[in-house]
């Protein structure tokens, strides 16, 4: 098979600064583990707006379509506030999503053992935590037909319409099941089949599909509002969790928080395979652009890193190497090792964004 290829879109913001300390994991695999990839780098967000007038180039676009994965770092910014909506830096990242059809969207919430202490949770409900979001990315009330600003009588009325097809919620619910089998084996599947209508088609399908081809996974259904509440209360009773755009935007970020920081936390859209079998994929962490902390080496490379390790794992098959990307931070975090986001009461001096990537590397050089 070809040399697995990759598009880089650092973006905005602490973006480049994160994406720096990807490519120096890239480069410890191509140089102590002998796993060679073909990265290109292209703009994408305000910082392709600046050099071409839009936040995505056609070309850009073009090569997304071809690589085997793209990582993106960040988009945004307050420069950009006052932009026309259709070329606001985020456009750029949604063009992506939609035109490369990633329908389903993984946000892991891990939380390692060294950092328990930071979610505002009580340690023992979120001591190591592990469970798996998958939001359908690209239908929805995000992009259902009617939608605007209308006027009707003497007043305006706002509208989105929240749709869905069968087959869009078999197929993101495929691949809710396919990841429980090779994690805890249980889904639970949220909504609001209670006062939706597409609440009562989501559920239906989901328990069809699971019944029809996934008899050995378990299944439970809950509504999303229940849902965030049992993910506060007991979040680990949960293993892989599948749901709407709209309620898997609000729940996901519910869940990053049970972690301690958005700085850990990253994520993959993905959508059908390609002529080679790969998922067409972009990973990207969570975080945003946080321009209040760009170019002050105080960002947090973890998220970006940890996505580059979700990457290794559902777009190249390297599992072996994701878990000791994955184990490296684990070590860098229980030996103290902190950035700015991760220090606690107890004070001492961060680490800096380059610092960090250096000790999650001595951390890989360590494991072999």
């Amino acid at each position: 098979m070809a040399t697995p290829s990759i598009l880089i879109l650092p973006g905005d913001g602490i973006g480049p600064e994160v994406m720096a300390e990807v490519r120096k994991i890239i480069d410890w695999l191509g140089a102590k583990r002998g796993l060679s990839f073909e990265v290109s780098e292209e703009l994408v967000g305000g910082a392709a707006y600046d050099a071409h007038g839009t936040p995505l180039t056609d070309a850009t676009m073009a090569k997304a379509q071809e690589v085997d994965a793209v990582l993106l770092g960040a988009v945004g910014g307050p420069k950009y506030d006052d932009l026309d909506f259709s070329v606001k830096p985020e456009r750029g990242l949604l063009r992506l999503r939609k035109e490369m059809d990633l329908f389903a969207n993984l946000r892991p919430a891990q939380c390692f053992d060294a950092l328990a202490d930071f979610s505002s949770l009580k340690k023992e409900v979120v001591a190591g935590l592990d469970i798996m979001i998958v939001r359908e990315l690209t239908s929805g009330v995000y992009f259902g037909e009617p939608r605007g600003i209308f006027t009707e009588g003497n007043e305006r009325v706002g509208i989105n319409t929240q749709r869905y097809t069968e087959s869009e919620i078999a197929r993101v619910s495929r691949s809710a099941f396919e990841l429980a089998r090779k994690r805890g084996n249980k889904v639970c599947s949220m909504e609001k089949a209670n006062v939706m209508e597409s609440g009562v088609l989501w559920r239906e399908v989901v328990q069809k599909l699971r019944d029809e081809e996934y008899p050995d996974v378990e299944l439970s259904h809950m509504y999303a509002d229940a849902g965030a509440m049992q993910l506060t209360r007991w979040p680990k009773q949960f293993d892989v969790i599948v749901t709407d755009n709209l309620f898997g935007d609000l729940l996901s970020d519910l869940a990053a928080m049970l972690t301690g920081s958005l700085g850990m936390l990253p994520s993959a859209s993905l959508g059908a395979p390609m002529a080679n079998g790969r998922p067409k994929a972009l990973y990207e962490p969570v975080h945003g652009s946080a321009p209040d902390i760009a170019g002050q080496g105080k960002a947090n490379p973890i998220a970006c890193i940890l996505s580059f390790a979700m990457a290794l794992r559902y777009s190249f098959d390297l599992g072996e190497e994701a878990e000791r990307v994955e184990k490296a931070v684990e070590k860098v975090l229980a030996d103290g090792v902190r950035t700015a986001d991760l220090m606690g009461p107890e004070g001492g001096t961060p680490v800096s964004t380059t610092e960090m990537g250096d000790a999650i590397v001595a951390a890989l050089d360590a494991s072999v």
